[in-house]
């Protein structure tokens, strides 16, 4: 089943790439105040600190393209089947031609689709849901990679406020003054 899965984005991807239809890979990730910190380094007598909290953040929600097209809802709440099944219908009014929406195989978003699946498609927009256990092959996950290891600094996490706006900022420039070099689809 999975390579069948696989099998379909492929075609998909290439149908993208002749210009036949549009596809987006969708995706939620949060933001906490608890700033990500892959390495650092520090002079011997330099004290470096980063705030760090519990709690707070921001929810981010994103649909995006492989050629830097990208639709950003952000919350304080959690993201639900509602608020996933909102952007989706939203975004299916915008679209001008086919186009396919790739989601992973979360709960929240086999409710999400299950209600609207047949409007959207009226539409044209599809949903093709990705194999179980495969986020290599959802490039929102880049997105969330990109945001948290390289857009957002340490005073970016000053207060909640703050990290809401910059947070706002990065995904709001990306396709404009920040791009995400994205290799062509290879089945795997």
């Amino acid at each position: 089943m999975a390579a069948l899965k696989e099998e379909g984005l492929a075609a998909v991807e290439r149908l993208s790439e002749q210009g036949q239809v549009d596809v987006f890979y969708a995706d939620e990730s949060g933001v906490s105040m608890q700033p990500c910190v892959p390495y650092g380094w520090q002079f011997a007598d330099e004290r470096v600190a980063i705030p760090s909290e519990r709690g707070g953040g921001v929810n981010c929600f994103a649909l995006l393209s492989r050629d830097n097209r990208c639709r950003v809802r952000l919350t304080q709440g959690a993201i639900t089947a509602e608020l996933v099944s909102e952007e989706l219908d939203a975004f299916s009014r915008l679209i001008e031609r086919p186009t396919v929406v790739v989601l992973d195989n979360a709960r929240v978003h086999r409710k999400a689709v299950k209600a609207r699946e047949a409007v959207w498609q009226g539409r044209g927009l599809f949903v093709l849901f990705l194999p179980t256990y495969s986020p290599h092959l959802n490039i929102a996950e880049v997105l969330w990679r990109k945001l948290k290891y390289e857009w957002l600094g340490p005073e970016d996490y000053a207060d909640e406020e703050t990290l809401r706006l910059a947070v706002w900022q990065a995904l709001s420039a990306v396709g404009t003054s920040l791009f995400i070099r994205f290799s062509a689809f290879r089945a795997t």
